[in-house]
């Protein structure tokens, strides 16, 4: 396969970035993107030019480093198997014709500045869940198994916001760049679970304080957040959020009890 690439290259936050045009040969179509974009920089290298900076590690879809937007959308999509939302690690050449033209970008958002073309700082995610990402536990002996039981439903939406990656597809896709999926995902992993009700209506006070102090938007319940979740985040947790809020709001000290 020969692919057309245009490449947002910007070499820091200070300087205007620009989309520049690449063409990769010999791409095989059971390549994954990244791979792709290795085959890119190796090309680069040898003809002395600066390699295209990206992020990526575990490339197996779960550690959520790997986010670009391809095509205009949030890490791409797997056209291959029913056009399903995917890591772009998980993204196989497979999923484009011969002689496909890209657009290869950052993440654009106001909590996401720009370090180095399609790498960008992610870390105001890592600050909102300092912000109350915690429970309080009486140490100790380990308890019996099952001495704390948990309702199969209440278990099964805490296990499912559980699977946030915490990519930054949510925000990324957001017409407002909102990081309400992602901030409600991580404040109903533990409203559903008993260890996380000492502290639950301060961390969603802490938790949605943090997320707008860090410049992301406010959410307008568009949608796109959960179209583009490689996890499938359900839309609903903002429901549980907004109304975990609202709660907090009567609870002078924030506590459960």
């Amino acid at each position: 396969m020969i692919i057309n690439l245009r490449v947002w290259r910007q070499p820091n936050a200070q300087t205007p970035g620009k989309m520049v045009a690449y063409r990769v040969e010999d791409v095989s179509e059971d390549m994954s993107f990244l791979d792709m974009l290795d085959l890119l920089n190796e090309d680069l290298t040898v003809r002395g030019e600066e390699p295209v900076a990206f992020d990526s590690d575990c490339r197996e879809g779960i550690c959520g480093m790997c986010g670009v937007v391809i095509n205009g959308s949030a890490h791409g999509r797997a056209s291959s198997h029913g056009n399903v939302p995917t890591t772009t690690c998980q993204l196989h050449m497979r999923s484009f014709a011969d002689g496909a033209t890209i657009d290869v970008e950052p993440w654009r958002a106001g909590g996401f500045p720009v370090i180095k073309d399609l790498v960008v700082d992610r870390s105001a995610f890592d600050r909102i869940i300092q912000a109350g990402g915690f429970i309080s536990i009486n140490a100790g002996s380990a308890p019996e198994a099952h001495s704390v039981p948990v309702p199969k439903m209440q278990a099964d939406r805490a296990f499912d916001a559980a699977t946030c990656i915490g990519c930054g597809a949510c925000v990324a896709a957001c017409p407002n760049g909102s990081a309400m999926l992602f901030t409600s995902a991580k404040i109903t992993h533990l409203a559903m679970l008993p260890q996380g009700q000492p502290e639950r209506y301060l961390r969603i006070k802490n938790m949605v304080g943090q997320h707008d102090a860090e410049g992301f938007g406010g959410c307008t319940n568009i949608g796109e957040c959960a179209d583009v979740c490689p996890k499938q985040i359900p839309l609903d947790a903002i429901s549980q959020l907004n109304r975990d809020l609202i709660k907090s709001l009567f609870k002078a000290d924030g506590k459960t009890a």
